[in-house]
């Protein structure tokens, strides 16, 4: 009987202790910008491409592609929030730079379909934001002359944050 109780209690033991794994399993963590730190990058971009003589609106969202900030500076055109807000939902939805998936979604490449997915856009100015290794969120530019040139001023704002995301 006590041999039988012994094994019984090693077995629940073993039993509830890969429970208590599998549970560590089913969760997963992450990390995502501070709204501060959305906030700083988006400002630190804007200001790159004041400074280059553009006017731009900025969009940074969130590792989902639910948006964290939107700056328009005063003389972007009407269409540059909408399309930033794509660039960044488009770079984070695909975990790449939209500017590389330029080519790689053109007519007759074989994800040519991409560009019907919505919301996705296709254009220069839309960068990932990683930290230690995993996406954190996005940032869409536009209004700069040129997908090249938002990339740029998207790459100094990241460039600005770069040492309150390290972990």
């Amino acid at each position: 009987m006590l041999k039988r109780a012994l094994i019984s209690a090693v077995l629940s033991g073993f039993i509830a202790g890969h429970a208590m794994a599998a549970d560590d399993e089913a969760l997963v963590s992450f990390k995502v910008m501070t709204p501060e730190t959305a906030m700083e990058l988006a400002q630190a971009t804007l200001a790159d491409c004041r400074k280059r003589g553009f006017q731009v609106a900025v969009a940074v969202v969130d590792r989902f592609g639910v948006m964290q900030v939107m700056l328009r500076d005063r003389f972007a055109g009407p269409h540059t929030p909408e399309t930033a807000r794509r660039k960044a939902w488009t770079a984070v939805s695909f975990r790449t730079d939209t500017t590389s998936m330029v080519a790689v979604t053109k007519a007759g490449e074989p994800q040519a379909g991409v560009r019907h997915v919505p919301n996705a856009l296709m254009i220069g100015g839309g960068l990932p934001v990683e930290a230690g290794g995993s996406m954190v969120g996005a940032i869409g530019v536009s209004g700069a002359p040129g997908g090249e040139l938002d990339d740029a001023c998207a790459l100094a704002g990241i460039e600005a944050v770069e040492d309150k995301l390290a972990f």
